[in-house]
């Protein structure tokens, strides 16, 4: 199985790995940088892929694990990845480069899976993988 995530190369401060994708776009909005018709297109996206897309429970106790989501390269992990256009447009419209990292091993000690989705702690720190920018 592959998998895959959408990142920064800004290492977020909590997991100690790139910023994924969600949280990029989070950013822009919480800066202020979005106008305000791109901040309500935004909370209107989040809100949908929080309805289609499972939130892992972990993130309710504001992720204690220091976890990272990777999505699986299946019929369900791409149709999502492939709704995002509002994130990749948004991100290139601001200048934020988004980056994807493809590995064929499990990036790490599973602690989450769902349909679309993996989530694992402890990132392996020698994990063959490809990068490619988006």
């Amino acid at each position: 199985m592959t998998y895959f995530r959408v990142h920064t190369k800004d290492i977020a401060y909590l997991t100690g790995q790139p910023r994924g994708i969600f949280t990029a776009i989070w950013k822009l909005v919480e800066s202020k940088t979005v106008s305000a018709e791109e901040e309500k297109e935004y909370y209107k996206n989040k809100a949908y892929f929080e309805k289609v897309l499972p939130v892992p429970p972990f993130y309710e106790q504001g992720n204690p694990d220091k976890a990272t989501t990777w999505f699986k390269d299946t019929p369900q992990g791409n149709n999502i990845y492939n709704q995002m256009t509002f994130y990749r447009e948004l991100a290139q419209k601001y200048g934020v480069k988004l980056y994807k990292t493809q590995t064929e091993e499990i990036p790490g000690e599973v602690i989450y899976e769902d349909d679309f989705q993996i989530a694992v702690k402890n990132t392996k720190s020698n994990l063959k993988c490809k990068t490619t920018e988006v």
